[in-house]
C-alpha cells in the first residue's frame, strides 16, 4: 500500500471522529430521556467541558443535575428585626372634681325704716331708699329665692283705713323696685298691715301729734322683707 503524506491529516481526523463516535455512542445510549437535561457519562455523572461547565442536552434537567451544575447559594439568614419596646402609656392622675355644694334652705328677714325709704306720709322712694334696697338685692345674690314677702306698716296717727292704704302703697312701691332689679314678680308677695302691728308698746309715745311723738313712733313706720330660699354659695 502506498502512503501519501497529503492524505495523512484527513485520515487522522476521520479516525478521531469515528473513535469519538464509538466512545460517545455507548455513553449517550445510557442517558434516559427523563434524565437528559445535561449530558451524563455511563456512571450517570454529568459530563463537563474543559472549563468545568455542564453540557445541556436540550430538555429540562432534574433537580439533582441542577444542584450539580447550577447550585444555588445558600440563603443568607436575615437578622431578626426586633422592634424597640414601646414605653408603657403614662397615666396622668386627674384631680377629682370638688363636690357640688349642698343647697341649704334659709330664711332672711330685713326691716327697713319707712322714714328712710319715704318722705313722711308719702309712698315715693327717696334716693336713700333706693340705696337701701340696692344693698338688700346685693345681699341675696347668693340666694335662689323661693318667696319674698314684703309687708308695710304705719303708725297710729290717722284713721285705720288711711294707714292701711298708705302701708299698701308703700309696699307696692318696694315690690316694683325689686322687680326692676330682675327679681321675679311672681315670687314677691306684697301686703299692707296698716297700724295693726305696732312695734312700740301702748304706754310708749303718749301725747298729741307732735314732732317728738312722731319721732318716738318711728319704729312703727317700717317695711319688713322676708326671703325664703336656697343658699347656693357658702
Amino acid at each position: 500500500m502506498n502512503y501519501s503524506p497529503t492524505q495523512h491529516p484527513l485520515s487522522l481526523a476521520v479516525s478521531c471522529a469515528l473513535l469519538l463516535g464509538a466512545v460517545a455512542g455507548p455513553a449517550l445510549a445510557q442517558i434516559k430521556p427523563a434524565d437528559a437535561g445535561y449530558l451524563t457519562d455511563q456512571r450517570g455523572v454529568v459530563a463537563r467541558s474543559g472549563y468545568n461547565l455542564c453540557w445541556r442536552a436540550g430538555s429540562d434537567p432534574t433537580p439533582e443535575q441542577i444542584q450539580q451544575c447550577d447550585p444555588k447559594p445558600a440563603p443568607i439568614p436575615m437578622a431578626a428585626v426586633v422592634e424597640p419596646a414601646r414605653p408603657a402609656p403614662m397615666l396622668i392622675a386627674q384631680a377629682a372634681p370638688p363636690p357640688a355644694p349642698i343647697p341649704t334652705r334659709v330664711t332672711r328677714r330685713v326691716t327697713f325704716d319707712a322714714d328712710a325709704l319715704f318722705d313722711f306720709d308719702k309712698a315715693t322712694l327717696r334716693p336713700a331708699g333706693r340705696t337701701a334696697l340696692d344693698g338688700f338685692v346685693a345681699s341675696i345674690k347668693t340666694f335662689t329665692p323661693e318667696m319674698i314677702t314684703a309687708t308695710g306698716h304705719a303708725d297710729r296717727f290717722g284713721s285705720d283705713a288711711y294707714n292701711q292704704r298708705l302701708s299698701e302703697r308703700r309696699v307696692q312701691t318696694v315690690k316694683s323696685y325689686l322687680v326692676s332689679q330682675n327679681i321675679d314678680a311672681n315670687r314677691i308677695r306684697a301686703e299692707g298691715k296698716g297700724e295693726s302691728q305696732p312695734v312700740t308698746k301702748p304706754g310708749d309715745c303718749l301725747g298729741a301729734k307732735s314732732a317728738k311723738v312722731i319721732a318716738c313712733l318711728q319704729p312703727d313706720r317700717r317695711v319688713e322683707v322676708e326671703v325664703v330660699g336656697t343658699l347656693t354659695t357658702p
